[in-house]
């Protein structure tokens, strides 16, 4: 029986037999069984079409017809591993060279995010004889057992932090301990890592690399501040130590304004290591790592060869073109920054209506609405941000969230994402909050009802 056929309990019941319950679903308590997509929709198996918000890995838009073809047209030819001669690869490296600065300029392709950070890893100690890793609380780099390890976000409930990681505040204006109000939180954040690698040199430590993902995601939609990652390079540098640019969540022109969000910190930084994935396929299974000469030549000084059975193939490289391809002549990087700015007004208007919403931050498609319970204290409203996806679920709008607090909601859609559907996604999103609050005021002398509960906090204290 086709997957499109069996009704969705009888999936549901398949996965629930066969699959680890950590596998998780989104809403899964009421999972949708999406059957089809097309540029930044989503289509279930009784055909409802559904908004996607949160999927930043179908870049250029679901099933793009161009990416898919030439997917096609070169499995129909050839796909076979890097040890042989061929054009794409060649091609490709040359296309992603052309849109990094000059330094970035040796390429390793793998097949996804987990395995360029953790080949960045390799490269960093290699490269500086050092083993110690500086990392962003909340980040998260990765699946793989050495990422965990630098993933404040998992390690915290697992095993926790290794004497070897080293763990700074993140850069965040909003939540940190250096706010909008402060006169530099750029040196103030970039001087708390500095002290944290003098105190972990005076232990011996020596540190190989400073991990950040240059909008930090999983941390709640963070834009750290602009200044910040030249400062910090400067101190890890000093220390010996290289600094690894993350950019699988939000590179390839979402910020709008640049192609790599990395460039936001200044024309005249540049990483030593940037690492790429996600978005990089439009959901074909393609990662890349781009560093400068000498690191590259380090680590082919230990005479040992670095092979990858699918990264760069045939295939993956006419896939990662096409990408590069459609993002040209669409104008994707152009739209991300017309389209971002047009929501960031529509937000913060919303902000301006509605309490519960303490922050709106972001860049290009890269959005944050950060959720309250009370503005003096900024407690972040957890139970309210899963309502409201949920109610939006209903709407046929998928969005997610994120942050420490579960509280902040992240749009991160496909580039395609139009201007109706920022108006669209918008309103809804004010017609619910606006439900919310009658809800609230109405129970103000009513019997409190379960739903009240949950939103008793839904106005915060001016």
């Amino acid at each position: 029986m086709a997957a499109e056929q069996r009704g969705k309990a009888a999936t549901l019941a398949g996965r629930q037999r066969l699959l680890s319950s950590s596998c998780r679903l989104f809403f899964p308590e009421d999972p949708i069984k999406i059957v089809r997509g097309r540029g930044q929709y989503l289509y279930d198996e009784q055909g409802a079409e559904y908004i996607d918000c949160i999927n930043n890995v179908a870049h250029v838009g679901h099933c793009h017809p161009l990416v898919v073809q030439a997917a096609h047209e070169q499995n129909q030819v050839l796909n076979t591993n890097s040890r042989y001669l061929h054009d794409n690869i060649v091609d490709y490296a040359q296309r992603l060279s052309e849109t990094l600065p000059e330094k970035l300029c040796v390429f390793y392709f793998l097949n996804s995010g987990s395995e360029a950070n953790d080949l960045a890893l390799r490269l960093a100690r290699q490269y500086t004889g050092h083993w110690d890793v500086a990392v962003l609380d909340h980040a998260y780099h990765g699946h793989l057992s050495s990422l965990i390890d630098i993933s404040p976000y998992k390690f915290r409930d697992l095993d926790g932090q290794k004497e070897w990681v080293h763990v700074a505040p993140l850069p965040d204006t909003y939540r940190g301990p250096y706010r909008e109000d402060h006169p530099n939180p750029a040196e103030a954040y970039a001087s708390e890592v500095k002290r944290m690698l003098s105190s972990a040199q005076e232990q011996g430590r020596k540190i190989a690399a400073f991990f950040a993902e240059s909008l930090p995601s999983v941390g709640g939609q963070v834009i750290p501040p602009a200044g910040y990652f030249p400062k910090v390079a400067e101190h890890i540098r000093k220390a010996g130590g290289v600094f690894v640019a993350d950019e699988i969540q939000v590179g390839f022109g979402r910020v709008g304004k640049h192609f790599w969000a990395f460039q936001l910190q200044g024309k005249d930084f540049v990483p030593d290591i940037v690492t790429m994935g996600k978005s990089i396929g439009n959901g074909h299974p393609v990662a890349c790592v781009a560093t400068t000469q000498a690191v590259a030549r380090a680590f082919e000084a230990t005479g040992v060869e670095y092979f990858n059975t699918f990264g760069g193939s045939p295939v993956s490289c006419a896939v990662g073109l096409a990408v590069l391809d459609v993002l040209e002549k669409e104008q994707l990087q152009a739209h991300a920054a017309q389209v971002g700015s047009f929501l960031m007004e529509l937000l913060r208007q919303q902000k301006a209506k509605h309490p519960i919403i303490g922050d709106v931050r972001g860049v290009g498609l890269f959005i944050g609405v950060d959720l309250i319970k009370d503005e003096a204290t900024r407690t972040p409203a957890t139970e309210e941000a899963d309502y409201l996806v949920s109610r939006l679920k209903e709407h046929y709008i998928l969005l997610s969230t994120d942050g420490p607090g579960r509280n902040v909601l992240k749009l991160k859609p496909p580039m395609c994402f139009s201007l109706d559907n920022a108006r669209h996604v918008v309103a809804k999103l004010d017609t619910i909050l606006t439900d919310m609050e009658e809800k609230v005021r109405s129970c103000e002398t009513l019997r409190p009802t379960a739903e009240a509960a949950l939103l008793s906090h839904v106005l915060p204290h001016k």
